[in-house]
């Protein structure tokens, strides 16, 4: 059954058929996908498992499908109306803990959509204040629940609004984002431009628009020596540098790869 569904999902130009025919029967199993293997499906299985292989050959995004999405060390509720978060983020994820924070560290998301990057630096720094940032109400009613159980506070407001956390101003050791970045107009697979929000996905004609601000953001809220991470579309690497580096206010600026070695977002030292 799972070879079948590969082959169908295949046909359809899904990206990764077989782990997603291998997920897909794990979800409704209620197992791993290391031990659907082991599992002997029945009638209802079948049913459910068809319906679902169908819907992700019409293209509908698997997390939206089982309802979660994993993300490093949490696995996160996802579904319409919030960006499910992507396996290239993990890498700001990996330079983020691999950074010299004090024992207490503020950090800040914006752009926080489902919560994830925010509550996986909440696993990774137990005694962190964090802070995470969005201005969608259905983004925020999946990050509530994702952060139920942590420490993260979460704040509905305008990444792009003048004096954003301003009681926070000179004080956050790690600020991270994945802001929407991609250029208008540019194409997308269909599990993106059709089910992802358009509000989470573009930037403005350049894909600038939302990362300029942050940058400034960052200029004023992280402290000397604060650090700070954006991610950005896979063009637009060079605009970022030069978002970082036009006023001096930020040294150490670099450019970074994804997994897949695609550019894919900027880290920087608060000058001080």
């Amino acid at each position: 059954m799972i070879d079948d569904a590969a082959a169908v999902l295949a046909a359809a130009g899904v990206g990764s058929p077989r782990v997603d025919a291998e997920l897909l029967a794990a979800h409704v199993t209620g197992t791993e996908r290391g031990r659907v293997a082991f599992v002997q499906p029945d009638d209802a299985f079948a049913a459910r498992y068809r319906e679902l292989v169908t819907a992700r050959a019409e293209r509908v995004p698997l997390q939206h499908l089982t309802g979660t999405a994993a993300f490093g060390p949490v696995t996160v509720q996802v579904g319409p109306g919030v960006f499910v978060p992507r396996p290239e983020t993990e890498s700001v994820l990996e330079w983020a803990v691999a950074q010299p924070l004090p024992a207490r560290p503020r950090i800040v998301d914006l752009c926080t959509g489902s919560g994830a990057l925010a509550l996986a630096l909440a696993v990774a720094f137990p005694a962190a204040q964090v802070t995470a940032v969005d201005d969608s109400e259905a983004a925020l009613d999946y990050a509530r629940g994702n952060v139920a159980d942590s420490s993260v506070q979460l704040v509905r407001a305008d990444v792009t609004a003048p004096g954003l956390l301003a009681d926070l101003d000179g004080s956050v050791d790690l600020l991270v984002a994945n802001p929407p970045y991609i250029p208008a107009g540019a194409l997308l697979e269909p599990e993106v431009a059709q089910y992802d929000p358009a509000h989470a996905l573009f930037g403005g004609a350049d894909g600038m628009s939302v990362i300029g601000p942050i940058v400034d953001a960052a200029a004023r809220l992280l402290r000397p020596g604060g650090r700070c991470a954006v991610e950005h579309d896979d063009t637009t690497s060079e605009q970022t540098v030069a978002a970082f580096t036009r006023d001096g206010g930020f040294v150490d600026v670099t450019a970074r790869h994804d997994l897949a070695g695609r550019p894919r977002f900027v880290t920087a030292v608060r000058a001080g």
